[in-house]
């Protein structure tokens, strides 16, 4: 992923929390922050990962002008994921989400613009008898403010079977 930028407004802060179904006064009443540590407004958690909605390539993101996109759901919206079979198996590998981590180095707060680039982290197998060989890979994504600060530092992990699961 990579964001130009990212505004951070306190209303998508707001938003975010409540779909998260947290009423936490911190994310939205700016009186209350400003008399915590924070002072003012601040982000719950995983909020830098809605950035995702910001990178015209994001995969889940919907398009326009009629061009399928892998969605979610039993059957994706248009675009399919690779069919490729595993060797052996007979079924379609797949790739899954399988961990993420964040590590957060300041607040991240309303009225910042993040911007955020990423790159390969580590990789590694491991053997399963059900999937076959589980090939490993981490994205490591940092999530800088506008004055370059590093704010946040987010590992995700993603799994390619090499083949798919009968149930």
């Amino acid at each position: 992923m990579s964001i130009d930028k990212f505004l951070v407004e306190a209303s998508h802060i707001m938003m975010f929390a409540r779909s998260v179904g947290d009423d936490n006064p911190i994310y939205h009443d700016e009186e209350y922050a400003k008399g915590t540590g924070s002072g003012g407004i601040i982000a719950p958690p995983t909020f830098a990962q809605s950035s995702a909605q910001f990178d015209p390539d994001y995969f889940l993101r919907p398009k326009v002008g009629g061009e399928g996109w892998f969605g979610s759901g039993k059957e994706a919206t248009g675009a399919k994921p690779s069919q490729e079979s595993g060797g052996g198996g007979g079924g379609a590998a797949m790739g899954l989400h399988a961990e993420q981590h964040f590590e957060y180095h300041k607040p991240l707060k309303a009225g910042d613009v993040l911007t955020a680039t990423s790159k390969p982290g580590n990789s590694w197998e491991k053997e399963s008898k059900r999937a076959g060989k589980l090939k490993f890979s981490e994205s490591v994504t940092e999530y800088r403010n506008q004055d370059g600060d590093l704010v946040i530092t987010a590992t995700g992990v993603g799994v390619q079977t090499e083949r798919a699961v009968d149930s």
